[in-house]
Formats: structure tokens, C-alpha cells, sequence
């Protein structure tokens, strides 16, 4: 699946720079919208955020110690990377995967019915930026797999609280 236009994009679909002024058009939206419910809509996005992130950076790769793709001395050299730095943290499970699967699924949830369904094309999104950590070398299939597991889980939970 390697391409000169992916080689190229998808380094950069990983960065926050892209993906970060989404997530503020949404809190601004949802405030401005509605009002109230919107703050509350808020609240419980940044709660979400934090808690998946926490969940899947501290606790997750800290009970499960995997080297990267492009840490393994076994396969490092068979390995495309694409990126400037290879992180030295854990591999499983993908934080990007966890923190931006809960964010679709929490994001989904809660609009699906008030602003409109349409808004399925999150996990586009959120399996966009998965795709791109495994293209650059920095996970496992597998990784990213799970983490958009326990990413859906850990969204789903607090978008049916509020």
C-alpha cells in the first residue's frame, strides 16, 4: 500500500496541528449552539479525552511493555518509517487509536440524534489517523486494532451518561 502521495499526507495526519482544530471547531460549536447542554457537552469531551488518553498512555502501556515497529532491532530494518522520531514508550495499544475512536464514538453518540447521523463520518476519521500510525512505522496492526476497541468502549460510556 505504499505510495508517494501517502508517504507524503500521512505523516502528518497523526499531528495534532491537523486533527487539534477539529476537536476546538466542535467545543466551540456545541457552546455556541447549545448553550447549556453545550457546557455540559464539554465537560464531558475533555473528561472523555483525558480519561482515554490516561487509561491508554499510563495504565495500558504500562501493564503491556511492546516494542515498536521501528524500535525492534529484530524487525526495524524490514520497517518503512516515515516519521523523525521513533517513540520509546510502549506500542500497545495505540493512544492515538484509544483517544480518537472515543472521541468518534463519544462524538457520534451524543449527536447522532440532535445534530444528525451523518456524523458517522467520524470514525473515517479516527480510522484514518490509525491507519497513518501503522503506515509510518510507529504500530502494529494489531495496536491500533485494539486500541479502536477500547477507544469505542471508552467513548460509549460517557456519551450515555450525558
Amino acid at each position: 500500500m505504499a505510495h508517494v502521495i501517502f508517504d507524503t499526507f500521512l505523516p502528518f495526519v497523526r499531528e495534532p496541528f491537523v486533527w487539534l482544530p477539529f476537536y476546538f471547531f466542535l467545543i466551540l460549536f456545541t457552546t455556541i449552539n447549545f448553550k447549556r447542554r453545550g457546557a455540559y457537552w464539554v465537560l464531558f469531551f475533555i473528561a472523555n479525552a483525558g480519561l482515554s488518553d490516561y487509561i491508554s498512555s499510563t495504565i495500558l502501556k504500562g501493564a503491556v511493555t511492546r516494542l515498536r515497529p521501528c524500535g525492534d532491532p529484530a524487525i526495524a530494518n524490514t520497517v518503512r518509517f516515515l516519521v523523525s522520531y521513533c517513540p520509546v514508550n510502549s506500542s500497545f495499544p495505540s493512544s492515538h487509536a484509544v483517544n480518537h475512536f472515543a472521541a468518534a464514538m463519544f462524538i457520534f453518540t451524543t449527536f447522532k440524534k440532535t445534530v444528525s447521523p451523518k456524523w458517522a463520518f467520524i470514525f473515517l476519521w479516527a480510522l484514518a489517523v490509525c491507519y497513518a500510525q501503522v503506515y509510518v512505522g510507529v504500530h502494529f496492526p494489531f495496536d491500533v486494532f485494539c486500541g479502536a476497541i477500547i477507544g469505542l468502549i471508552l467513548g460509549y460510556l460517557p456519551a450515555k451518561i450525558i
